[in-house]
């Protein structure tokens, strides 16, 4: 059986990302980059799809981990009767290949150690030609091939590289994975202690660019650092989660990938970028956003590859049993394919947040956004697939109606604060006929609450983005009521659901756990109507949750006590940084996205 899942770390380079269990396995690679079907490992506990273990051959007392501060260099320390060993793992940022590099220090005494490497490809299916060419050992198939550099000999057995060797006090015993194309040459090697110490030098100067320095700067930094890890440098793109298929119901099938770029996720993350500091990523993300999203609106989807592929045909992998028999594991996103309204009204947003904070602008953006608005303008009123990506039949879902007004909104308020053009008046008129109908049909008046869709009588979390998006404000006592009835209804140990999925028509069976970033909108709804006291403490809650490395999944058991649903999901750490800075001070993405703090955006003076 799979350990928990968060007992996993995440170390990355900005191309790939990889996840290292508490007993010192990688059990979760994709190669060359986050969705690539070069994958490793399968997170499923077992060699038989791909594993990669480090760690001492006797009985481990304890296990202590860490980041090195402001970096992504995990060290796991192992105690044992025989002494102290302590595994360093990163992957090097520089350079064009991938690389996995764990480096065996000895602590203490002189401790037995075993390593068991099982490569695999096509997320688990294929077993790889393995050969020795030099000292190094080289596993293909097809296009794919990996090289392992290791000191000490190895042996192979049953398709699998093992070895038994012993390490003493102050010495290092370096192992180096290094990913490249099967038709070209090895890449040259490395030394371990080097890139080591050049990668602890590069997120560390990363980090020391952040501008903010006060109340919770480590949670904010750390998520800050996921953040980045989640990058695919070449492009900007920020996957939502490294992972596919980790479940949101252990057992169940709402199973999926994670792997690509949500543009739902555009406006947070321009402010949490840009609130700390990192101009040069927003402007990135910004780019990558604004190639994405070109071409006809009505071909617009809510999610696309890292380098903008728009083609994320979803499959089944019938030969992974999944993370805790939960099936089917997938790869590719269905929902690529759906219509949903919100995501004009999330680009729209995004790209007046990156005008006001000052960011270089293409004059082709405009005119881009035009279009957008135009097919908002014409289509506002259709049916759609929803925030949560329903699977069922398309409804007027309220949160979808309360972005296409904000799609009219800021397009109204680009010409109106940054001098653009545009039929503002006949924008005016249409942006007061979605308002209306949101509060006439999206509001149940006997409740006193806003409600999932028109003609529901289900609550939905993504109403807390009423008055979070500037729709209605805060002291509204109709949202002041739709606070209260998600408190009351779609709350379960002090987090927030979603929705409640046994009454929903979403095309699924019921079951699922707490939503994080749902929770954190919550604080944000509470720091907006002054409740700053519960805000926080349910704020502090939130960041109890993380793992001993400060991570976050997509969702959490409150029950039983586990994560749940991708890991590290981008989306909650993201809400880390946006509620913390709502709580700070004032003037923070919560308030300057409802219009509380005006049309300007200030970058915070480091404290």
């Amino acid at each position: 059986m799979s350990a928990p899942i968060e007992s996993y770390a995440l170390i990355g380079d900005t191309r790939t990302a990889a996840l290292v269990g508490s007993d010192g396995a990688v059990e979760w690679l994709c190669l060359p980059r986050f969705d690539s079907p070069a994958c490793f490992a399968a997170l499923l506990g077992s060699k038989q799809h791909g594993r990669w273990q480090l760690a001492p051959a006797t009985t481990v007392r304890r296990v202590r981990r860490r980041y090195r501060p402001d970096t992504l260099i995990l060290e796991s320390e192992f105690e044992t009767d025989e002494g102290t060993v302590r595994l360093i793992d990163c992957m090097p940022p520089e350079g064009s290949r991938s690389r996995v590099l764990r480096m065996v220090e000895g602590v203490r005494g002189r401790v037995a150690m075993h390593m068991e490497l099982a490569m695999r490809f096509g997320y688990g299916e294929q077993i790889p030609w393995v050969r020795r060419i030099a000292e190094t050992l080289v596993a293909t198939a097809g296009p794919h091939s990996l090289e392992l550099r290791r000191p000490i000999e190895t042996i192979g057995k049953d398709f699998t590289t093992t070895a038994e060797f012993r390490v003493s006090q102050g010495e290092h015993i370096p192992f180096l994975l290094t990913y490249f194309p099967s038709h070209e040459a090895p890449p040259p090697a490395v030394d371990g202690r080097a890139a080591i110490d050049a990668t602890e030098r590069w997120w560390q100067a990363w980090c020391a660019r952040c501008r903010y320095g006060g109340r919770w700067r480590d949670a904010i930094m750390q998520s800050l650092v996921v953040l980045k890890a989640l990058t695919y440098g070449p492009t900007g793109g920020i996957v939502a989660a490294p992972t596919t298929s980790l479940p949101e119901q252990p057992g169940g099938i709402r199973n999926w990938d994670y792997r690509f770029c949500w543009l739902r996720d555009a406006t947070l993350t321009l402010y949490a970028l840009l609130l700390a500091g990192y101009t040069t990523e927003a402007q990135a993300w910004r780019e990558w956003l604004l190639r994405a999203a070109a071409g006809r609106p009505e071909d617009l989807q809510t999610l696309y590859g890292v380098m903008g592929e728009r083609d994320l045909l979803e499959r089944e992998l019938a030969w992974l049993p999944g993370y805790e028999h939960s099936s089917p594991v997938r790869i590719g996103n269905a929902a690529a394919d759906q219509l949903q309204l919100d995501v004009y009204g999330e680009i729209m947003d995004a790209l007046y947040v990156g005008r006001a904070a000052g960011l270089e602008s293409e004059s082709p953006a405009w005119a881009l956004q035009r279009v957008l608005v135009e097919f908002v303008e014409s289509h506002w009123e259709q049916p759609d697939n929803g925030i949560w990506e329903f699977r069922g039949d398309r409804q007027h879902f309220t949160h979808s109606k309360v972005m296409a007004w904000v799609a009219l909104d800021r397009a109204i308020k680009s010409v109106e604060h940054h001098g653009l053009h545009g039929p503002v008046e006949r924008w005016r008129k249409v942006r007061a006929r979605i308002h209306h109908q949101v509060c006439e049909r999206g509001f149940d008046a006997t409740r006193g609450t806003f409600v999932q869709a028109y003609g529901s009588k289900n609550l939905d979390a993504s109403l807390l983005m009423i008055p979070l998006v500037g729709f209605l404000p805060a002291t509204d006592p109709r949202v002041r009521g739709t606070i209260r009835a998600v408190e009351s209804e779609l709350m379960v140990g002090g987090l927030v659901t979603r929705y409640t999925t046994s009454r929903a028509r979403d095309g699924l069976p019921p079951g699922e756990g707490t939503f994080l970033p749902c929770s954190f909108w919550l604080v944000d709804n509470l720091a907006l109507t002054g409740q700053r006291e519960k805000a926080e403490r349910m704020f502090e809650h939130l960041l109890s949750l993380r793992n001993d490395l400060g991570l976050l999944s997509e969702e959490y058991d409150p029950a039983n006590r586990r994560m749940l649903g991708n890991f590290p999901q981008a989306l909650t750490h993201l809400s880390i940084v946006n509620s913390a800075r709502n709580l700070i001070d004032s003037g923070g993405p919560a308030e300057h996205r409802s219009g509380v703090a005006g049309h300007r955006l200030s970058p915070p003076s480091a404290s």
